[in-house]
C-alpha cells in the first residue's frame, strides 16, 4: 500500500497502518498505544507524522466529529458516513443510504465541484439504549 502510494516503507508508518486497520476509528493516543507494541521505542511525534502522511496519500481517514478527538479508519474512497454515540462515544461506519454516494448531489452547490460529502449521525449505541431504558 505504501510503495503504491509512492511512500517509503518505514517500520512506523508500516505500524501506524497496521494499527488504523486492527482498531477502526481509534483516536492518536490509541493508535499510539498499539504502535508502541510493537515498537516500543516509536515516537509521538513519528506516530503523528505517519499519519498526517497516510492521510495526505489518501491511505487512512482523519474523521473529527463535533466534541471528539481526530479518530482514524482505514476504510477510504467510498464516501460512508458514521453514526456516534452521544452517550459512551463509540463510533460505526455508515453506508450511504440509497444509490452511489446520493448526498453529493447536493440542492444547491453554490457552484462547488462537490466531491465528499460529510454525514454524521447521532444517537445512541444498542449498549447505552438498553442501559437508558432499564
Amino acid at each position: 500500500m505504501l510503495r503504491g502510494a509512492a511512500l517509503r516503507v518505514t517500520r512506523p508508518r508500516l505500524a501506524v497502518l497496521e494499527a488504523v486497520h486492527a482498531h477502526p476509528h481509534a483516536d492518536t493516543d490509541s493508535i499510539i498505544g498499539a504502535v508502541r507494541a510493537d515498537l516500543p521505542a516509536v515516537s509521538h511525534q513519528a506516530v503523528y507524522d505517519s499519519l498526517r502522511t497516510l492521510t495526505t496519500a489518501g491511505l487512512v481517514r482523519r474523521i473529527q466529529p463535533a466534541g471528539f478527538v481526530a479518530r482514524y479508519e482505514s476504510r477510504v474512497g467510498d464516501n460512508h458516513h458514521h453514526v456516534v454515540c452521544r452517550s459512551c462515544g463509540v463510533i460505526a461506519d455508515a453506508d450511504c443510504a440509497v444509490g452511489e454516494a446520493p448526498c453529493l448531489t447536493a440542492s444547491d452547490d453554490r457552484g462547488f465541484e462537490i466531491d465528499e460529502a460529510e454525514v454524521v449521525y447521532w444517537g445512541l449505541c444498542p449498549d447505552c439504549s438498553t442501559t437508558e431504558s432499564s
